[in-house]
C-alpha cells in the first residue's frame, strides 16, 4: 500500500486520459472537455465581488479509475489559487472567503468519500493551504497533505476541554483547573494549549500537571505554522487552540470562566448536538450603537442567505451591538463543515487581519466566530438568552435591581451553567477583592457602568437568587485557591450537582 505522499506523487490523471491505463467512452469527451473550458472562462472573467459558485454538474462515470471529480475542479481551484484574497481591501473579502470555503467544503466531502480520486485530494490540499498558511505544520514542513495530517491528528471520538493560557492568565487558569477538576470532579481530559516557553514557562505547566491526571499541553507553535497566525494577542490563540486541539469535539475556555455545573453537560444541549457548534450570547447593549459594524456585516452577507440562528439575533436584527461572548465555545470538529467553518474563524484572527479588520470592526475574537461560521454557511446555534448579571441585589424606591462586573450564562433548562468574570469581583480593577454573588437577573435591560469601575446593572426583570449549592461552590473554590475570604453560610458544604 503506497504512502499518501507516493500516492500524491505517482497520480497524474491529468497525463493519462486517452492512454491504456485509464480509459473513457469517447462520447464523454466533449462533454470533460466542454465543462473544464466552462470552469475555467467563467471564473477567470467572474467579477471578484460576485459569489463564487460552482454550477451543479451532473457526470456520469462508468470507469471508477477516472477521477472526474478532481478534473472538473482542478481549473477552480487553480483560480482560487492564482487570485488569492491577499487585499489589500481585506474588510472587503470576509463573504467572498467564505463562498470559497463552501466549495471548498464540498471538495473536501467529495475527497473524503473518494480517497482514490488523489487529484482531487491534490486540489483540496493545495487550495486550503492558499487561503490558510497557518495549516502548515512547522514540524513537518514536506508534509504534502498537511490538512489531513492535521485532521487525522484528532483521536477518533475523543472530548475534552481546551484552555489556552499564557503567563498573564495562569492565575485565573489555575483556578479554573481547580473549579472543574477538585470542586465539580469533572473527569474530561485537560489540554493546556501555549505558544511557546515564553508564553508559558515550564515552571507553571509543571503546577497545572501537579493537579491531577488527564492535564496534557500542547505547544501551538509545533503544529501550526506562526507567519501568519502572529500570535502576540490573548484573544488570538483561541481559534488555533481549538482547531490544533488533538480533542475531536473541544470545549473551549476562556482562562477566567467558572462553571457552576459539569463543563459535560455543554455535549447535551440539544443546540449543540444538531449543529456541533455551540455558543453564548454577549449582554444585549447600545441599540442602533455601532452602525458601522452592522453596515460591514451586511456587505459581507450580500451574497449568503441569513441562517435560521441569524434571523432569530436581536443584534441582526433589532440592532444591537454585540452578540457573542466567546468566553466559552463548543465544537465537534469531526463534522466537516464545522472544521472548514473554524478554518474562517482562524483566517479572521490571523496577526494581519485581526490588527486591520476584526479587532477594528469588533471587539476581540468574540463576533468572529458565528460570522465565519454563517460566512460559510455552517449550521450553528446559541443559547436562547441573551448575557446575564450575576452580582448582588440593590434596592431603591421599592424597585429591586442586580449588580455586578460578571456575565452569567444558563443552560437548556434556565439553571445557572458558567459565568465569564473570574473569582474576582471586578478583575479590571482590583485583583485582590473576592467575592461569592448572591443574585442574578435574565432577560431584563442593562444599565452599563460609566468606567471600569462602576457595576453594570440589570432592571426591570425578575431577581432570583444564587442557590445555596452554587454559593457553596463558589466559597469551596475560594478556599482552595488559599485566597483570603472568610466564607458565608453553607461554605463548608459541597453538595452535588
Amino acid at each position: 500500500m503506497p504512502s499518501s505522499h507516493e500516492a500524491l506523487s505517482e497520480s497524474r490523471p491529468r497525463a493519462m486520459l486517452g492512454s491504456g491505463r485509464i480509459t473513457m467512452p469517447r462520447k464523454l469527451y466533449p462533454a470533460v472537455l466542454a465543462v473544464v473550458i466552462f470552469s475555467a472562462v467563467f471564473w477567470f472573467y467572474s467579477p471578484r465581488k460576485q459569489p463564487l459558485v460552482i454550477p451543479e454538474l451532473e457526470f456520469h462515470n462508468p470507469n471508477p479509475v477516472l477521477p472526474a471529480a478532481g478534473l472538473i475542479i482542478e481549473p477552480i481551484a487553480k483560480y482560487f489559487i492564482d487570485f488569492p484574497l491577499n487585499g489589500p481591501d481585506f474588510a472587503a473579502v470576509f463573504g467572498e472567503l467564505g463562498q470559497r470555503v463552501q466549495s471548498l467544503t464540498r471538495w473536501a466531502a467529495q475527497s473524503d468519500s473518494d480517497p482514490k480520486d488523489f487529484l482531487l485530494r491534490e486540489s483540496v490540499e493545495n487550495v486550503s493551504l492558499s487561503m490558510f498558511p497557518f495549516l502548515r505544520n512547522p514540524t513537518k514542513p514536506d508534509d504534502p497533505i498537511p490538512v489531513a495530517t492535521l485532521r487525522q491528528s484528532y483521536q477518533e471520538g475523543s472530548r475534552g476541554i481546551v484552555i489556552p493560557v499564557g503567563s498573564k492568565d495562569f492565575r485565573y487558569a489555575y483556578h479554573l483547573v481547580l473549579n472543574i477538576r477538585t470542586v465539580l470532579q469533572s473527569k474530561l481530559p485537560i489540554q493546556v494549549v501555549y505558544a511557546g516557553d515564553d508564553d508559558l514557562p515550564k515552571s507553571m505547566r509543571e503546577k497545572f500537571s501537579a493537579m491531577g491526571e488527564d492535564i496534557n499541553f500542547l505547544n501551538i507553535l509545533e503544529v501550526l505554522d506562526n507567519k501568519s497566525m502572529g500570535l502576540e494577542k490573548d484573544w488570538a490563540i483561541k481559534a488555533f487552540a481549538a482547531l490544533a486541539s488533538t480533542f475531536e469535539q473541544v470545549i473551549l475556555l476562556d482562562a477566567d470562566s467558572i462553571f457552576f455545573k459539569k463543563p459535560e453537560v455543554l455535549f447535551e444541549q440539544t443546540g449543540y448536538k444538531k449543529t456541533g457548534a455551540l455558543f453564548f450570547h454577549d449582554r444585549l447593549l447600545w441599540q442602533h450603537g455601532f452602525q458601522e459594524r452592522h453596515k460591514w456585516w451586511k456587505e459581507q452577507m450580500e451574497h449568503q442567505e441569513p441562517s435560521e440562528t441569524l434571523l432569530k439575533s436581536k443584534v441582526w436584527m433589532d440592532d444591537y451591538a454585540e452578540e457573542a461572548d466567546s468566553g466559552v465555545v463548543v465544537l465537534d470538529k469531526s463534522r466537516l463543515p464545522v472544521f472548514m467553518g473554524l478554518l474562517h474563524v482562524g483566517w479572521q484572527n490571523t496577526k494581519k487581519i485581526r490588527e486591520e479588520v476584526t479587532y477594528k470592526m469588533t471587539y476581540g475574537d468574540k463576533e468572529s466566530w458565528w460570522f465565519g461560521l454563517e460566512l460559510c454557511g455552517v449550521p450553528y446555534a446559541f443559547e436562547k438568552h441573551y448575557g446575564a448579571v450575576l452580582g448582588e441585589l440593590r434596592t431603591d424606591d421599592d424597585k429591586s435591581d442586580v449588580c455586578g462586573f460578571t456575565i452569567a450564562h444558563v443552560d437548556e433548562d434556565d439553571h445557572l451553567l458558567w459565568e465569564n468574570g473570574s473569582l474576582l469581583k471586578n478583575k479590571a480593577v482590583d485583583r485582590t477583592e473576592f467575592q461569592i454573588p448572591t443574585h442574578w437577573m435574565i432577560d431584563a435591560t442593562w444599565e452599563k457602568g460609566a468606567t471600569k469601575a462602576d457595576m453594570s446593572c440589570m432592571k426591570g426583570g425578575l431577581v432570583r437568587e444564587v442557590n445555596p449549592n452554587s454559593q457553596s461552590l463558589s466559597a469551596l473554590l475560594l478556599r482552595l485557591a488559599n485566597l483570603r475570604y472568610v466564607p458565608r453560610a453553607h461554605s463548608n458544604v459541597l453538595l452535588s450537582t
